[in-house]
């Protein structure tokens, strides 16, 4: 072996290393299987809710698959200035659900809904690539206040649905609602999750949701819940054909709606940006997160063509990355190929659509309340030493909570204020993002706070030490300064 060789070997940073062949497929299946059912869940939710038929849900979730596997190889490989290059696996995301339940019913659910949602999704993402490299320099907009109380929005705004789902249906519509049997199945699916938590081994306890799936669906068997009849009507290879539900629909309240979405979606995959390069050692400047964004939004865009949804970074395999201590990007490519093959192949994803609403239920209820939790457990990273920062929170929440408490409160509104404020993610991100530049950015006099509150607003600009991070070479540095592609 020649010494260039050698040199190149021992240069070459973890993060570009390619294992063998068995090695990278092991580890990507594991990165699948620890994020596949968050994966699945979106069109799930998205389908039911719009009383799409079996065969359209089993549709929308090989079309998730697949366009999340383009996804994360447009991540993690990169084309151009799109891709962060990072072993960063991309899914359909939970921050837009709410608002795409808003934006279908808003239409009347059906295919007429979908193709209204699929409408917001192309246009914002659009939006979101064009935005990007302005974007990474308005972060002291989305600190973690806002995006803490957005996402603790998130899952309780969700955790109606999940509810519901666990009683069999909708209160006054689905006959069978509320019937014993569907509390017990979802309750035993509940149970199950918990004690995988609980006792399964660390990769198990990982694909806890999964495996409640699977186990509910079969608990579900003797109750009669369960019907395989639509596996055996289900194509075995299919290739996502594109606008298969109809063209897409664009209305301005719809849009604006997904923009203030998709602006939660950049911040979180921001984050999932930096907290990944500190992990595989090779600290994201401000270009690796603009390239990161750019491979976000186009994949969103592109989605809504090939009939799936929003796109972003997945947090908790980001903590796979940090567990294991495999950092090869590569690794992960592997990952976006096999979703990418499970999307062709709509019998697997007939599987998941058998799976009863009870079964749903019980499992929508720990994934939304994790969500919740989430959101929670940024939150108590915020100071709230002052009174700026408990405002915020609160009148955000309020106004998150209206659409959710009090569905109708704005059907005398104009349509495209309804589609905005009817949802509660919108709702409260806009109020919060409005409020902390009220109170954190713009600042205030002294003496504003009242007298039983702890002295001064607690800072929401992201610290001197991100920025620096991001931007380690000042506001005039080009290219990358770890090592990244130009």
């Amino acid at each position: 072996m020649s010494d260039s060789t050698l040199t190149e070997q021992v240069d070459k940073h973890p993060v570009d290393e390619v294992p063998p062949a068995p090695q990278m497929f092991l580890y990507g299946l594991q990165h699948v299987l620890s994020m596949y059912a968050g994966v699945v869940a979106v069109p799930l939710i998205v389908g039911t809710a719009m009383k799409l038929s079996a065969t359209d849900v089993t549709y929308l979730v090989s079309a998730g698959l697949f366009m999340s596997g383009i996804a994360t190889l447009l991540q993690t490989l990169g084309v151009w200035k799109i891709g962060a290059r990072q072993p960063l696996v991309q899914g359909t995301s939970f921050a837009a659900v709410s608002t795409m339940l808003a934006i279908g019913a808003a239409e009347g659910g059906g295919r007429v809904g979908l193709r209204a949602i699929f409408g917001a999704l192309l246009l914002s993402g659009v939006i979101g690539f064009v935005i990007a490299p302005l974007f990474t320099r308005l972060l002291h907009f989305f600190p973690e206040v806002v995006t803490g109380t957005v996402i603790t929005v998130i899952g309780i705004s969700l955790l109606p649905v999940g509810i519901n789902w666990a009683g069999g249906g909708t209160p006054g519509v689905t006959p069978t609602f509320g019937q014993p049997k569907n509390l017990a199945v979802a309750g035993l699916t509940l149970v199950i999750i918990v004690l995988i938590y609980r006792l399964a081994p660390g990769f198990l306890s990982r694909v806890a949701i999964l495996l409640g799936l699977v186990l509910g669906t079969v608990v579900a068997i003797p109750f009669g819940l369960t019907d395989f009849g639509q596996i055996s009507n289900a194509q075995v290879f299919q290739l996502t054909s594109p606008f298969h539900f109809g063209t897409p629909t664009f209305a301005v309240g719809a849009t604006i709606s997904m923009v203030v979405v998709m602006l939660v979606i950049m911040t979180e995959t921001t984050a999932d940006i930096l907290a990944v390069g500190e992990v595989i050692g090779r600290p994201a400047d401000r270009q690796t997160v603009t390239n990161g964004l750019r491979a976000d939004m186009l994949s969103t865009s592109v989605s809504s063509i090939f009939n799936g949804f929003s796109i972003s970074a997945f947090a908790q395999n980001v903590g796979l990355v940090a567990i294991t201590g495999i950092k090869s990007r590569f690794v992960v490519a592997v990952s976006g190929g096999i979703l990418l093959f499970l999307g062709l192949f709509p019998i697997l994803g007939a599987f998941v659509a058998i799976v009863p609403l009870p079964v749903l239920g019980g499992a929508g209820i720990a994934l939304f309340g994790t969500v919740a939790a989430s959101g929670i457990r940024t939150l108590s990273r915020v100071d709230f030493s002052g009174n700026a920062n408990i405002v915020i929170v609160a009148l955000s929440l309020g106004m998150g909570i209206i659409p959710i408490a009090s569905p109708t409160l704005y059907e005398h509104f104009p349509n495209w204020f309804t589609v905005i404020f009817e949802s509660g993610i919108t709702s409260a991100a806009l109020t919060a993002v409005v409020l902390n530049v009220v109170f954190n950015i713009l600042g205030r006099q002294d003496g504003a706070e009242g007298p039983i509150f702890a002295e001064g607003p607690a800072p929401a600009a992201i610290s001197e030490a991100d920025e620096i991070r991001l931007d380690p070479e000042g506001p005039t540095a080009r290219g990358y300064s770890h090592g990244g592609n130009p």
